[in-house]
């Protein structure tokens, strides 16, 4: 039996609802990065009038969050016209001294879009304008560093429904507003756990051998959807180029908080925080209702994108991506 890569926290779920100090329904997906010597939580945090808002919660130990009196109230407006009506699923990157984070928006009278903000100290937040491709766009995750010059990130494009099938995609940027040259980076494999839909999952980790990603796999049953995390590496210098993508889920629902809630049969990262002692510390949404802990070794999770399954390999393989999109 292949041993298990990620280990669940014995505690799970580490946070729920009932943990938040106001009416709150679901928490879910969030966002995490270590500042100033302590883990730094942005949650998905589902309100009883139905919108999702970012909610911070706090832990010296990575394990024990204590959540912030209040939501996050000067979130920056999407613009003077338009007001956000629903954010989600944050993922943070550190670049240089500051942070900038990259989420699912919502506007009154569009689709979703990737909404781009940076901060400096989680208590002020400033918002970093977008040009309008008119692509439906959500699942955005930047790089934590720049790359032949330009900033990189993942993007996953959609068509008209959030369940239509779905490609991962890589743009570039000069200014963190101007996204150019994207192109499709992967696709589905017929037949396995990630069949349906794809994209980003955590920031990507940098390691000797590559961008190591940890990425969101969607199967679609004959009366549900199941979210699993696979990982693959991506070449140092070009990241659009894959150099292997494991066949197997790294993680996936099995547990009763995983399995029933707001979206069943469902684990789901924005995140995953390297220690200083190899360990990668993953916060992942469960069943889109509340939040569990996972680790695993960073060298498991290398070795995972090199599995040498033959039979599989030879089935499911590396082939390269036809753009199932148009992508600006």
């Amino acid at each position: 039996m292949k041993k298990r890569i990620f280990n669940k926290h014995s505690d799970n779920p580490i946070i729920t609802a009932a943990d938040l100090p106001e009416d709150i329904m679901y928490v879910l997906n969030p966002g995490a990065i270590k500042h100033n010597g302590e883990y730094i939580m942005m949650m998905d945090a589902a309100t009883t009038s139905t919108p999702i808002i970012f909610w911070l919660a706090r832990s010296q130990d990575g394990v024990n969050f204590k959540p912030d009196p209040a939501p996050i109230s000067n979130w920056p407006r999407w613009s003077d016209e338009q007001v956000e009506t629903c954010i989600y699923d944050p993922r943070i990157t550190k670049i240089d001294d500051e942070y900038i984070i990259m989420y699912a928006s919502h506007v009154l009278g569009r689709s979703v879009r990737t909404g781009v903000v940076r901060t400096i100290d989680f208590i002020n937040f400033e918002r970093i304008e977008q040009e309008d491709t008119q692509q439906t766009n959500r699942n955005s995750a930047l790089f934590p560093e720049k790359i032949n010059g330009q900033y990189v990130r993942f993007d996953r494009p959609m068509l008209d429904s959030a369940w239509d099938p779905s490609d991962m995609c890589i743009s570039y940027s000069h200014d963190l507003q101007h996204w150019r040259h994207s192109k499709t980076l992967m696709q589905p494999r017929s037949g396995c756990w990630d069949s349906h839909k794809i994209g980003a999952g955590a920031v990507p980790i940098k390691t000797d051998q590559g961008w190591l990603e940890i990425y969101h796999g969607v199967d679609k049953t004959a009366s549900t959807y199941i979210y699993r995390l696979g990982v693959m590496m991506l070449d140092l210098d070009d990241p659009s180029r894959i150099i292997s993508r494991g066949v197997c889920p790294v993680l996936w629902p099995e547990h009763d908080y995983e399995l029933d809630g707001r979206v069943t049969n469902t684990t789901f990262t924005a995140n995953a925080l390297l220690d200083g002692d190899g360990t990668v510390r993953m916060y992942y949404g469960a069943a889109d209702a509340c939040i569990g802990l996972a680790t695993a070794k960073i060298d498991d999770l290398i070795e995972a994108c090199f599995d040498q399954n033959d039979r599989l390999r030879a089935f499911f393989g590396n082939p390269e991506p036809v753009t199932r999109l148009k992508v600006v």
